[in-house]
């Protein structure tokens, strides 16, 4: 066993567990953080990534920094609305991270990823064979370059015809779709509106994105579907009033 020199070990003093098991312990953290150095196949990778967040490209793994509060929060009101149209379209199926989508040389993890009935058949246990009808990616500031760099050409080579980046820091959102050529076109908005291509229906103010704090999803998904909202109203009185 390769001896851990003590210059890598904070102060010696405070570990109160023998020398040789120290040393033990030590070696399997500095192996687990060298396993995602090494080639591995996807196969390897998906049993190695377990639990973590992670990615796959070329061959290695890519490590992904926690996501912060406000990453979340957006996650979840988009996961919420999309999920739940969806869900009453009976358009498809939308997947919320960790859930990994193989593309040609790469295995991404993006925020969200939908995918249309037609192509159901993508979907394996643990990952999507394929491109997704439908990414979305949240950008933070240690993701920028590898969303708007690596995932914008491989998402646009491989075929994903609708790719969202929202960016929270500067408020910025932007659409793309594949043109005739196979190539990302930056969708201009239409008074303000932005309307998806691979949902059917589906329109989305930008502005709503940025709100603090976020909006319903549910009294968005009204406004989306042109309900009365007196009606959703309603029917918000009437669930704060189920434990009265």
């Amino acid at each position: 066993m390769t001896k851990i020199p003590s210059t890598q070990l904070k102060d010696e003093k405070s570990w109160p567990i023998p020398e040789d098991l120290r040393q033990r312990l030590l070696a399997v953290l500095l192996n687990e953080d060298e396993q995602h150095r090494r080639e591995m196949s996807y196969e390897e990778f998906l049993v190695w990534a377990d639990g973590r967040h992670a990615e796959w490209l070329n061959g290695k793994a890519i490590l992904m920094s926690p996501a912060s509060e406000r990453h979340q929060q957006l996650l979840s009101f988009l996961d919420q609305l999309l999920g739940s149209f969806v869900q009453i379209r009976r358009l498809g199926v939308l997947m919320v991270a960790p859930f990994q989508m193989r593309l040609a040389n790469s295995g991404r993890e993006p925020d969200l990823l939908f995918v249309r009935n037609e192509h159901r058949d993508r979907l394996q246990n643990a990952y999507l064979q394929g491109p997704a009808d439908l990414v979305i990616e949240i950008v933070s500031p240690e993701s920028i370059g590898r969303d708007r760099g690596d995932k914008f050409y491989e998402y646009e080579a491989d075929g994903v015809p609708e790719y969202w980046l929202l960016d929270p820091l500067t408020e910025r959102a932007e659409f793309y779709q594949l043109d005739e050529n196979g190539i990302y076109e930056l969708i201009r908005l239409d008074d303000g509106i932005y309307r998806s291509q691979q949902l059917p229906g589906f329109w989305l103010d930008p502005d709503w994105l940025w709100q603090d704090p976020l909006p319903s999803p549910l009294r968005t998904l009204t406004q989306i579907a042109g309900v009365d909202m007196s009606l959703v109203e309603a029917l918000e009185r009437a669930l704060s009033d189920l434990d009265a």
